[in-house]
């Protein structure tokens, strides 16, 4: 059922993925076909879709194997097929529902958890997200799993609010994760990006005290977060002034500056990861990790409880997002490279 009409077998604008390689990869087009929601999904009219790191590092295939970590693949950490519509960070409107989902979701304004779950051994396991094992919002519609979709009312327009699913619900489940509490200090890299703008946030919103990690470049504009310091790449005199003052480093950057992060921590520090922006390989002297007994944990993304974590804290006013800029969807290569460049603050959202 849906209020689309004879539009529903129509096409629409979309961004194909065609394959690993470079933004040529990314082919604009006006006749693809409208999806149909299957049962138990919702077919969303995309309003606005956030850019994530998994958008390059998907198209790019720079996730490697465990075997090497410099293999260009297709079927390992993260397995996606091409070719695909990527963008998975959904803002619009219900426009139709599958079999088993109420009619009355139709014209609901929603927010997508990107991710899809699965009932495992131990409970809710990651099953795919939108845009690697499922078509995305790089679209003017997509399909959602309706159990996914939140109805959502707010002040912030559909941009700002597409800037907070993959970056906000990341934050969230790293600083679960880590156990940070009210009165420690907590180290947060890239804090002028979509995940570490988040992480100073959702620190605060616990208590915690933040040491920001950033460029020179980006000095002013991670100062209206309010840490409680902020410590520049650049100098290595900053970063060596930290050694055994942080309980909690919260790191998605790794690359040359790893092992300065692990003489940040204190004795019985906690580290926590989700991504590598910086560099996946880094050099690691293991006499670290014993002799001042750390915890080392990684996540991914979220689960369902995370996502509704940060839409509580949204209403509430505790977190707000940060949107740099907007392109339309048919300049998908200048967004992405403009992501890729690393100079926004907060994130980018294509408008289809």
């Amino acid at each position: 059922m849906n209020e689309l009409g004879s539009m529903s077998q129509g096409t629409m604008d979309a961004v194909i993925t065609t394959g690993h390689g470079g933004l040529e990869m990314l082919d604009y087009r006006q006749d693809v076909p409208i999806p149909s929601p299957d049962a138990g999904e919702v077919l969303v009219s995309v309003s606005a879709c956030g850019l994530n790191n998994t958008d390059i590092w998907v198209r790019e295939g720079a996730y490697g194997t465990e075997q090497d970590p410099t293999a260009v693949v297709g079927t390992g950490r993260v397995p996606h097929r091409f070719p695909i519509i990527q963008g998975g960070d959904v803002v619009g409107k219900v426009v139709g529902v599958g079999k088993g989902v109420d009619a009355s979701r139709i014209g609901e304004r929603v927010i997508c958890n990107f991710m899809t779950y699965e009932e495992g051994p131990e409970g809710l396991r990651y099953a795919g997200s939108l845009g690697n094992k499922r078509d995305g919002g790089y679209a003017q519609f997509v399909t959602v799993p309706s159990a996914t979709t939140h109805a959502i009312e707010s002040d912030y327009s559909d941009a700002e609010l597409a800037t907070l699913p993959c970056s906000y619900m990341t934050a969230e489940n790293m600083l679960e994760t880590a156990g940070l509490k009210s009165g420690e200090t907590v180290l947060v890299t890239g804090a002028s990006g979509g995940v570490g703008t988040a992480l100073i946030q959702l620190a605060h919103v616990r208590g915690a005290r933040v040491v920001a990690l950033t460029s020179e470049a980006k000095r002013e504009a991670v100062a209206s977060l309010h840490p409680k310091r902020i410590v520049t790449r650049d100098s290595s005199d900053e970063l060596a002034s930290l050694v055994k003052e942080i309980d909690v480093v919260a790191d998605v950057v790794a690359g040359p500056l790893f092992g300065d992060l692990l003489a940040s921590l204190k004795v019985h520090g906690r580290y926590v990861t989700a991504g590598a922006i910086g560099g996946a390989v880094v050099p690691f002297d293991v006499r670290t990790l014993y002799m001042k007994f750390l915890t080392f944990s990684g996540v991914s993304l979220g689960m369902p409880s995370h996502f509704e974590r940060v839409l509580d804290l949204l209403s509430t006013g505790d977190v707000k997002p940060l949107l740099h800029g907007t392109y339309p969807l048919a300049a998908i290569r200048e967004a992405q490279h403009a992501f890729m460049s690393k100079e926004h603050f907060g994130n980018l959202v294509v408008i289809p």
